[in-house]
């Protein structure tokens, strides 16, 4: 690449090393994150429904079995849509990082080992994601159709085991952001020598 046109590029970089002022893949993995976790744990209410019927009766809650499934299917379409923009967010601003390299993580892994794990798991998951709302589909419009309990109790542990993927890949993000300061406004500042809290106001 020309060095002319790298430069000019980081020119126009702020202080959060990204060319516009809030990252954007954070936001949109907690939408990924939100969008997911709801479609699971209505899909989790939807199967349960015999036994919290009585709850909810006692409670006054008009609910119907099928609109748990509703939601949960939704929510599953719409994470795997979110999940494309939340990798190539994720992708782009991983280009625009520099991270320290004389931190190590809690985990014991360098920067670029960091990047590279949740880089490749950002991208498994949304083929995970992408599956499962696959999976979902032919449980709504073919298998399952005709029955009062719309998913597989298979689909339903695979949702949870997700879940804890989930987490052990966000606990990653959250290194790069915390221990190397990729795109981390404050700990770049403070690396620089400047005071965040008179810049940042």
């Amino acid at each position: 690449m020309n060095s002319e046109l790298i430069e000019q590029l980081q020119s126009q970089l702020g202080a959060n090393g990204l060319p516009y002022g809030i990252p954007i893949h954070p936001n949109l993995v907690h939408l990924t994150l939100g969008l997911f976790i709801i479609a699971i744990a209505f899909d989790i209410a939807g199967a349960l429904f015999p036994l919290e019927k009585g709850i909810l009766k006692f409670l006054s809650i008009t609910a119907v079995r099928s609109n748990f499934f509703d939601v949960g299917w939704y929510n599953m379409v719409a994470a795997a849509i979110i999940t494309f923009f939340t990798v190539a967010f994720g992708f782009y601003e991983i280009m625009l990082a520099e991270p320290s390299s004389s931190v190590t993580s809690a985990w014991g892994l360098g920067a670029m080992e960091t990047m590279l794990w949740h880089g490749v798991g950002g991208v498994f998951l949304l083929m995970v994601i992408v599956g499962m709302t696959v999976w979902r589909a032919f449980q709504r419009y073919f298998w399952r159709k005709d029955t009062a309990r719309q998913v597989q109790w298979g689909y339903l542990l695979a949702g949870l085991f997700i879940l804890f993927l989930m987490y052990v890949h966000g606990t990653l993000g959250a290194q790069l952001a915390a221990e190397f300061g990729v795109h981390n406004t404050a700990i770049r500042m403070l690396r620089m020598g400047e005071d965040p809290n008179l810049l940042l106001r």
